[in-house]
């Protein structure tokens, strides 16, 4: 197989790719990903530093990128993302919504407050942005989006009740949204990423924890960010994922697989 079969089957050579949540850990890899692929990666986050020390990092490897400061929970902001990209480079082909925070409050405990919050995070940032980037994706003869959902899109899981609630919810959405809008050539897909350190659950894996996952993952470790590029590149895709929309690609080294 030639390298340049791959590159046309997975590149994104040209493209303009908007990352938001892009200064996250799983946001940051799938940039740096995307940018490999040939993509201009626009990352969108809320910390300046962040940002540039991610753009930086693509720079550094030979990648484009740039960054837009942007918060994910706000309308305004996400419409004037994009009404910038657009003004700048005149095209988005791709879109990953990687923003979202978790808590591990227990259930009676949780607030009207802390749940509004994790749900706006986790899922009315998707919604928005779909609704400011498709129209222009269906105008412009057709375009790919990425939600990241997790193992609780379709699985329950303990001490994590209002962020389970909210990939369960982001699934629906990225169905609903591919139903929708499959006639004018936009794909929404949806990466639901097993157990992966980050920032929203370093404070949830105490050593018990880690224990429980730990027993129902059949490959036994944690995922490296780095290991949900394949994967995101795959639903990204022009060519390799072209006829891939409203589905869920699970990179979670089996643990949707067990049951006991």
């Amino acid at each position: 197989m030639s390298d340049e079969y791959l590159k046309q089957l997975f590149g994104l050579d040209g493209q303009v790719a908007v990352v938001v949540g892009g200064t996250g850990v799983l946001g940051g890899a799938l940039s740096e990903g995307l940018a490999q692929a040939g993509a201009h990666v626009v990352v969108a986050g809320r910390s300046l530093e962040r940002g540039e020390a991610r753009v930086a990092a693509i720079k550094n490897q030979g990648g484009d990128a740039s960054f837009f400061a942007v918060d994910a929970t706000s309308r305004e902001s996400i419409e004037q993302l994009r009404d910038t990209v657009l003004a700048e480079h005149g095209r988005v082909q791709a879109l990953v919504n990687a923003a979202g925070i978790n808590s591990a409050t227990p259930y009676l405990e949780i607030t009207d407050e802390e749940f509004q919050q994790i749900l706006s995070a986790n899922l009315t940032t998707m919604h928005m942005a779909c609704q400011a980037f498709v129209p222009h994706m269906a105008k412009a003869g057709g375009g790919a989006i990425l939600n990241i959902g997790s193992v609780t899109s379709s699985l329950p899981l303990s001490k994590v009740f209002t962020y389970a609630a909210t990939k369960a919810a982001v699934l629906s959405l990225t169905q609903n949204v591919a139903r929708e809008f499959a006639p004018q050539n936009v794909r929404v897909n949806c990466l639901c990423p097993g157990f992966f350190p980050a920032e929203q659950n370093r404070k949830i894996l105490t050593p018990d924890r880690v224990a429980d996952i730990m027993r129902h993952t059949p490959m036994d470790r944690f995922g490296s960010p780095e290991e949900l590029v394949g994967a995101a590149l795959l639903l990204l895709s022009a060519s390799a994922g072209s006829f891939i929309t409203g589905t869920a690609l699970y990179v979670d080294g089996g643990f949707t697989s067990m049951t006991i």
